[in-house]
């Protein structure tokens, strides 16, 4: 039988070769791989961001297939992109691998970035790269966007009345993750014992965490609709909210009864309100200003969202504790403005029948242990 192919046999020229017979061209492409750099057609300012994932604090290669790898390192910078409130553009991609390193798992990751290119972000596509060696497998992607006239949205701009809007999946890749370590892993290490029958059991949640599927086209939604901040949403809903609200010195509130009812159940997959407030980068979320009327009736949860787009008065955030201060009444009714910033069950006499917990700038409600993105 034929031993298979490896990086370290066939040398770099060679699999740089078929790893780009795999890779369609960004439609922006001037001049692609082969010289000392890419040339790419800009009509005005661009964004740009990296992304390095290692496999160990990262992701495992005893779950993920070739092509999920490849899927969700596309995926994952396409999100920061289009939370920028730009359209992406092209992505390089640098790899490092072990020698013993299959050439054919290089080749099916070159297709996820590929497909994933495709069938988020049209008109995007890989235009370059490096391949290296390392002890493990390790990948760095840049992903580029244009921003099309349209000022980038920062993280800073959101202001006392708000409206905060959320899309995507809300915890099914935390969910997926849980998963995986509780039934394929032992003590922490991951094997691909019992994982076909998880993919079969959670298929939602798996894919979530293996391959998501962040709704990169919402983002040009969000900035022409009166997007007045935005981040990709990464660590979880009670980590990334306190981002906004640091940055642009508001607070956020969180309704659990209104989080349940939005998205407690999702692609038939109960999701638990802990699971909500820490996360995977499948989602963005963004305040709006009340007083644009842009944003378009679709077929959201919600009244007054863009296709897609769920907004803080039913299914996510309120405004800020400082609207209220100024005059402007909370879309969940009145509450003590006293309130601190704690865990779910840590403080008694909230009013109403279901606590409110808020995201700050200076405390933030973090359950069950430190943020930071679970690997995966």
């Amino acid at each position: 039988m034929r031993s298979e192919e490896t990086v370290g046999a066939l040398g770099e020229s060679e699999v740089l070769r078929r790893i780009l017979a795999r890779l369609r061209p960004a439609e922006a492409t001037r001049l692609g791989p082969g010289d000392d750099c890419a040339v790419l057609a800009f009509a005005g300012e661009a964004v740009v961001t990296s992304d390095m994932m290692i496999e160990g604090p990262d992701f495992r290669l005893a779950w993920h297939s070739g092509f999920e790898l490849g899927w969700k390192l596309a995926a994952t910078n396409l999100s920061d992109v289009a939370a920028m409130g730009a359209r992406p553009t092209a992505l390089t991609a640098a790899v490092a691998c072990p020698a013993d390193t299959p050439v054919s798992l290089l080749e099916v990751i070159a297709e996820g970035l590929d497909a994933a290119c495709t069938a988020l972000a049209p008109g995007c596509g890989v235009v370059g790269g490096d391949l290296s060696r390392a002890p493990v497998l390790t990948a760095a992607i840049t992903a580029l966007g244009q921003l099309e006239g349209r000022p980038p949205i920062r993280r800073d701009g959101a202001r006392p009345g708000d409206v905060v809007a959320y899309a995507g999946a809300l915890g099914l890749a935390g969910i997926g993750l849980s998963l995986l370590f509780a039934e394929s892993a032992d003590e922490g290490v991951a094997h691909d014992r019992g994982l076909l029958g998880l993919r079969d059991r959670h298929p939602a949640a798996l894919r979530a965490q293996l391959a998501p599927e962040p709704p990169i086209a919402l983002g040009l939604t969000a900035a022409d609709g009166g997007a007045t901040a935005m981040l990709d949403v990464s660590d979880g809903l009670s980590i990334d909210a306190a981002r906004i609200a640091r940055a642009s010195g508001v607070s956020l509130d969180l309704d659990p009864e209104a989080l349940a009812a939005g998205f407690g159940t999702q692609k038939g997959e109960r999701v638990p309100l802990d699971a909500m407030l820490h996360g995977e980068r499948t989602t963005d979320c963004w305040p709006r200003s009340r007083r644009r009327r842009s944003c378009l009736p679709g077929s959201c949860r919600s009244a007054r969202c863009a296709n897609g787009w769920t907004t803080a008065r039913r299914c996510c955030w309120a405004g800020s504790r400082a609207s209220r201060a100024a005059g402007t009444p909370s879309p969940f009714g009145p509450r003590d403005r006293s309130e601190s910033s704690r865990p779910p069950g840590s403080r008694a006499g909230s009013p109403g029948p279901a606590r409110r917990y808020r995201s700050r700038a200076r405390s933030v409600p973090v359950l069950n242990g430190e943020g930071g993105r679970p690997a995966g």
